[in-house]
């Protein structure tokens, strides 16, 4: 049972994060949580770091300041409220991934959610923004909010009407999958659910010479047993509260869910992410890094706790 009391949502004063309080508010809503706004000051530029730069001298708030900018994301904050959801504001100062991590470890927060500002072409490669940073730390699950989504509706309207979870039968991707059915249920959303299959052009012979099978017929049958597999993971009640598909591919797993999302209409992906490894700190997964990249709807990561 997924459960969400408090959501923490990171603000810049911009349209992306307006939109991502939006979508922290509409879910509080369903979920009946409190949300704590915070915004996190930085006394100098993050780019101004670094070997060879130039020294900025770092900016000091005065006592007038930090009220003035308290009053500033507390105003910021009520224009998003809505009747019945608890709305709190935090002040932070200092290197705002940073900080909102450590926020969310202080505030216990069951969701995290930020807004992602748009990026092309060489852009689009590197790692090293907030949501990115904020994503390969966070303590609980995210959902950024892309710069083109459209605005929420904080009240009845549901905000998830398509959701689309891959899964991979691990256990980060079935946990995930609690959740995007949680979803689902508060949202009376169509839920899909994505299996991308990757089949070797070459498949090592000892896994099908046996049989005698060719390389097209032992894909065949493979697929049909991951269908069936993908089958079995749809909970007998589940058209109880929502209408459930389950879908198919082979490829690139990152490329696919893109797709796949763009093709329905996706409001929602909820994804399951791997390890927290160095490796994974460092590169975040190519196919979560691919699909927070290049989605145009709002993402779910989930990383298993421990």
């Amino acid at each position: 049972m997924v459960t969400i009391n408090r959501i923490l949502c990171a603000i810049d004063f911009s349209e992306h994060s307006r939109r991502a309080l939006d979508h922290a508010v509409a879910i509080a809503r369903w979920y009946e949580a409190s949300v704590t706004v915070v915004y996190v000051f930085s006394p100098a530029p993050v780019a101004a770091v670094g070997p060879g730069m130039t020294a900025f001298q770092p900016i000091v708030l005065t006592d007038i300041d930090y009220e003035r900018l308290r009053t500033d994301v507390q105003s910021f904050a009520a224009v998003e409220g809505a009747p019945g959801v608890a709305i709190e504001t935090v002040l932070r100062e200092g290197f705002p991934a940073t900080e909102i991590v450590a926020a969310a470890r202080d505030l216990q927060a069951d969701l995290i959610v930020l807004g992602t500002h748009g990026r092309s072409g060489v852009e689009r490669l590197f790692l090293g923004s907030v949501a990115e940073r904020v994503l390969r730390r966070a303590p609980c699950p995210v959902l950024t909010v892309p710069a083109a989504q459209p605005d929420a509706v904080p009240g009845s309207v549901p905000l998830f009407k398509r959701v689309v979870c891959p899964i991979d039968f691990s256990e980060p991707s079935l946990l995930a999958l609690e959740h995007a059915l949680s979803m689902a249920r508060e949202s009376d959303a169509t839920l899909t659910i994505l299996h991308v299959a990757s089949f070797s052009l070459e498949p090592p012979l000892f896994e099908f010479e046996a049989t005698g099978m060719s390389v097209a017929e032992f894909r065949r049958r493979t697929a049909a047993e991951l269908e069936a597999r993908l089958k079995a993971t749809v909970p007998a009640d589940a058209d109880r509260y929502c209408h459930v598909d389950t879908v198919m591919a082979a490829g690139n797993a990152g490329k696919e869910i893109v797709r796949v999302a763009a093709e329905s209409h996706a409001d929602l992906i909820v994804m399951g992410v791997h390890g927290r490894g160095a490796v994974d700190l460092t590169v975040f997964g190519s196919t979560t890094h691919h699909v927070v990249r290049a989605a145009s709807c709002p993402i779910l990561t989930i990383r298993q706790a421990g």
